[in-house]
């Protein structure tokens, strides 16, 4: 499989790694210590359309193709180094915007999405409880019928951009008896809701400047208008935004781990021991030769799953194919990098024990690894 880019893609791509590289590495090191999330630099981004990669024009996303999205967020991987910002907009556009562009009707796009583009709102996807973990078939949160509308009474856990968040797609029982498939529904809720709250805020080991927490629902009142995919349909709702967020994040990490190549390679064939760059030492070069093939791995996996966003029924099994590889060989090559870099790959000021870090969660969020295998195994039929 070759991926040949157009020029218009080739073009996304420098345009959105010159603005990272530029305006997102400012100060990352202090805002990572203080678990720090600027509005501005979200907006900045916003500004670029990374909040509505693929939604239409009119309303207000860049109207991409899935590829060219992906494409996109790989060089939001590769030229920002904050990775909690990245994630950040992963969360918001690929978990929340996403299905409300695929599964809205006109009314909601026309209500919900332009905000949500240009960034003067910041959505938070609501699914994880917390006896439920990554067992999307165990949620307890539930959405009784009352008048014209609903009312949601429950909890969610590591809600992405809770504590910052505007709006909130929470999925939510309602028919006990169906269960996943069927019971099921999806519904949006604004932030300033009676009976909404925002619970426990998280401090995280990696992924700092992008907040999480709690969020809880007492009785909120969620109006027919505001179900995304009909009652009972949020099982379909969940599952193709996954397919995109799985996608999507792994083409982020796919930059990043370019990056790191491309960082390990330029360090090795400077930095000498004794009369020698460390580049011909067998057991460095082996490394970085591990690090090439994992990435060119990864970069296949993740483009077979997303040329088949939109397209193909089937693509679940391709998204958490790439989402289990690479998330996986991102932290092989991040720790790979520490230990080429030495005793300066633990240090704060290179940067590479924050990227160690921040991979690490990549084997946790969006299904763990295991999760992810649960998910091929039964698509193959065992």
């Amino acid at each position: 499989m070759e991926l040949s880019l157009t020029t218009e893609q080739k073009l996304i791509q420098e345009n959105i790694i010159g603005f990272a590289q530029k305006q997102l590495n400012n100060n990352i090191i202090e805002r990572d210590r203080n678990q720090q999330f600027l509005p501005e630099l979200w907006k900045k981004c916003a500004e670029h359309k990374l909040m509505g990669l693929p939604v239409e024009e009119k309303f207000g996303g860049a109207g991409l193709d899935p590829v060219s999205s992906v494409l996109a967020l790989e060089a939001l991987g590769y030229g920002s180094d904050d990775g909690g910002l990245n994630f950040s907009i992963c969360a918001h556009l690929l978990a929340c915007v996403v299905p409300i562009w695929k599964y809205g009707n006109e009314n909601q796009k026309k209500k919900y999405l332009p905000d949500l583009c240009n960034g003067k709102k910041i959505a938070v996807n609501a699914m994880t409880e917390s006896e439920s973990g990554s067992d999307v078939f165990n949620i307890k949160t539930t959405a009784k019928k009352h008048e014209n509308g609903f009312l949601i009474n429950g909890s969610k856990t590591f809600c992405s951009n809770g504590p910052v968040g505007d709006l909130i797609l929470v999925y939510a029982l309602t028919d006990e008896s169906k269960g996943y498939y069927g019971g099921i529904t999806a519904f949006i809720v604004d932030k300033n809701a009676k009976g909404y709250s925002v619970g426990q805020k998280y401090e995280k080991m990696g992924l700092r400047t992008s907040g999480i927490s709690e969020v809880i629902f007492e009785s909120v009142f969620v109006s027919e208008e505001d179900i995304i995919g009909g009652v009972g349909g949020g099982a379909t709702v969940f599952n193709h935004s996954m397919e995109w967020e799985r996608t999507g994040i792994a083409a982020c990490h796919v930059g990043t781990m370019r990056k790191l190549l491309e960082k390990s390679i330029d360090y090795v064939q400077n930095r000498k021991s004794g009369n020698e760059v460390i580049g011909k030492k067998q057991a460095i070069a082996h490394r970085i030769a591990n690090m090439k093939v994992q990435l060119e791995a990864a970069s296949l996996l993740t483009y077979k799953a997303a040329t088949g966003l939109e397209k193909n029924k089937e693509n679940m099994i391709h998204a958490a194919s790439a989402k289990l590889f690479v998330s996986e060989a991102f932290v092989s090559s991040a720790i790979d990098t520490m230990q080429i870099f030495g005793g300066n790959g633990y240090m704060t000021e290179y940067s590479i024990e924050r990227i160690v870090r921040d991979a690490l969660g990549s084997t946790v969020y969006s299904g763990t690894s295991d999760i992810q295998r649960n998910i091929i195994s039964r698509l193959l039929g065992l």
